[in-house]
């Protein structure tokens, strides 16, 4: 993206020069078609610049947290981005005082505003929540402070905190840290997993009244935003970009809630097959059959992904080969680096991805779904123009899950064994449920956490911590034992500090069951459509684009699916291990 941070330091120099020269426009927005074309072009552009300086110093600190330089590097290109937004915030109040009959005259006079023809729509659809120029500029001069609980959240979690050392299932000292985590929870030794834990949730434990005020903000925040806004609430002012009724929010927390008999069922046979008294979190996420403890090296990992999404046809392959000879992708888990992964990347550079790669078949996984948001990326990016050149979570999430699903299925056709067959059923299991229902707690647990602030009470560190255990004994039923550190790990989940964010996974894994399916079986038109489907960028609406695709989101029905799906895999592992 650029030789060195000088060079990026460039960039974002020019873009606020391209900024302030974005001033020419203020008060001319209605005066012609023209103008009107010209300044949305122009806005592009300056945008276009500093999003790519962004993302370079974002990813440069995500390598290693700890490097100064690349501290300062990723703060300057925030203060950037806010002085950007504060520079063009005169654009929303303008645009909002042209009549709809201008703009529809304007549309007919100027070719070269037919490309902004769906971002017009999404603007005159958002005039009632636009405040006036000198509101907007004060907001924009605060949007540097909006990710300060955020930020401090990530250092907290990232750089400072540190989880000591157990004694491995070799007996010899082995750190605790967020890459190993899940693979200590898988380990087959439960001393190892009860360790592991207890370190976990002790060091969250240490830090719970800091964690709960940064939180307690961050929600306070969102609240103040949405009626700062004219919303009714900040769940609703969440889902307004995307035009997501919130019916579609709460339709998933109940259709999810009917089926908890079924991941209660799941809970009662994992008891069962481990043979515990008591089953603990820290046994949830140990495989059910014996699991086979190769490590399987990265270049297999790249074989087995580009093996599975074979059925995408060979536009979708020759991306994904493009991806991997080119190295897209930050392999491995270093010290100060980012932890968990991602896929990530501007308008004109490689959709980049964050791995934290450790040679288990959860970390192929972990590639397929990263990889399923870069061609995804790069797909939509040789497609659209850049005003429609990223795509919502929506959709996004399907874009990853889908190929997550397909992997999956690739794996059970050549399982060779009742004990292979097996453990990848629970290990599709698995995907149902740290996805379709974990996330869609977390959804209503963010969604009890601002109903609370928005009515006046204190999200203090018990509140927090009573509300979460509330939550974790209704999903995971009388099977499970729930201790006290349990309800501490509200605080470690990163993505609460984007609120409204994880039901998207939800809703993106029921669609995804669906798209899979689809596709996998060979269903006429089914690959195409869904290739179409991740050109499509946002031109359109997600729920739009994913009733294109062949899925209707809007009703309750897709996620009912899904979670039919879940009930007859279950069935499918108590015939299998005979229970």
């Amino acid at each position: 993206m650029y030789p060195d941070s000088d060079a990026c330091r460039a960039d974002l120099d020019e873009a606020l020069s391209m900024a302030q020269a974005f001033d020419a426009y203020r008060g001319r927005l209605g005066e012609s078609a023209q103008t009107l074309a010209q300044a949305l072009q122009s806005r592009d552009a300056l945008w276009q610049k500093a999003e790519k300086a962004y993302v370079y110093a974002r990813m440069k600190r995500d390598e290693d947290n700890r490097v100064a330089d690349y501290q300062e590097l990723c703060d300057r290109s925030r203060t950037v981005l806010s002085r950007i937004s504060e520079a063009v915030s005169f654009f929303g109040p303008e645009f909002a005082k042209i009549s709809k009959k201008d703009i529809d005259l304007f549309l007919e006079q100027e070719p070269a505003l037919h490309v902004y023809a769906h971002l017009i729509e999404e603007l005159l659809r958002g005039r009632k929540h636009v405040l006036s120029a000198k509101e907007e500029t004060l907001l924009a001069q605060m949007s540097e402070l909006s990710g300060a609980t955020n930020d401090t959240f990530s250092m907290l979690n990232n750089a400072d905190i540190r989880f000591g050392t157990i004694r491995g299932e070799d007996s010899q000292p082995f750190e605790v840290t967020h890459g190993t985590y899940l693979r200590l929870m898988q380990s087959p030794d439960r001393r190892v997993r009860k360790q592991a834990y207890r370190k976990m949730y002790a060091a969250y434990d240490r830090q719970k009244n800091t964690l709960a005020t940064l939180y307690s903000y961050n929600t306070k925040q969102d609240t103040v935003m949405a009626r700062i806004r004219k919303h009714d609430s900040a769940l609703k002012a969440a889902l307004f970009p995307d035009r997501v009724p919130v019916d579609v929010y709460d339709n998933l927390i109940a259709e999810v809630r009917k089926a908890l008999p079924y991941l209660h069922r799941y809970m009662e046979l994992r008891k069962k097959l481990l043979g515990v008294k008591s089953l603990y979190m820290y046994d949830i996420y140990v495989p059910l059959t014996e699991k086979s403890d190769r490590i399987i090296p990265y270049e297999e990992a790249q074989q087995m992904v580009q093996q599975a999404l074979q059925p995408l046809g060979d536009e979708y392959g020759r991306i994904l080969e493009r991806a991997f000879e080119e190295r897209w992708a930050d392999v491995y888990e270093s010290e100060g680096k980012t932890s968990g992964a991602y896929s990530f990347g501007s308008y004109d550079s490689y959709p980049y991805m964050l791995l934290n790669y450790d040679g288990r078949l959860e970390d192929v996984f972990t590639l397929i779904h990263e990889a399923g948001h870069s061609v995804h990326a790069y797909l939509t990016r040789n497609a659209q123009p850049y005003v429609y050149g990223s795509h919502s979570i929506f959709t996004a999430e399907v874009a990853s899950t889908v190929n997550e699903a397909l992997l999956m299925r690739d794996l059970l056709a050549r399982a060779d064994t009742k004990q292979r067959k097996a453990y990848l059923l629970n290990l599709y299991l698995e995907g149902f449920r740290t996805t379709l229902f974990r996330q869609t707690m977390f959804a209503e647990f963010e969604r009890d956490a601002h109903a609370a602030v928005e009515s006046g009470e204190a999200l203090t560190a018990v509140r927090l911590q009573s509300m979460y255990a509330d939550l974790l004994s209704d999903y995971h039923g009388p099977a499970v034992k729930l201790d006290d550190q349990i309800s501490m790990e509200w605080a470690r989940i990163p993505h609460f500090y984007n609120a409204f964010y994880v039901y998207k996974y939800a809703t993106g894994y029921s669609a995804a069951t669906a798209l899979s399916s689809a596709i996998y079986e060979g269903r006429p038109g089914a690959a195409e459509r869904y290739v179409e489907f991740l050109r499509a960028g946002e031109s359109d609406y997600p729920i739009s684009l994913l009733a294109e695709a062949g899925v209707d989101m809007s009703c309750p029905e897709a996620v009912r699916d899904a979670l039919t799906v879940f009930g007859e895999l279950l069935i499918e592992l108590e015939d299998t291990v005979s229970l």
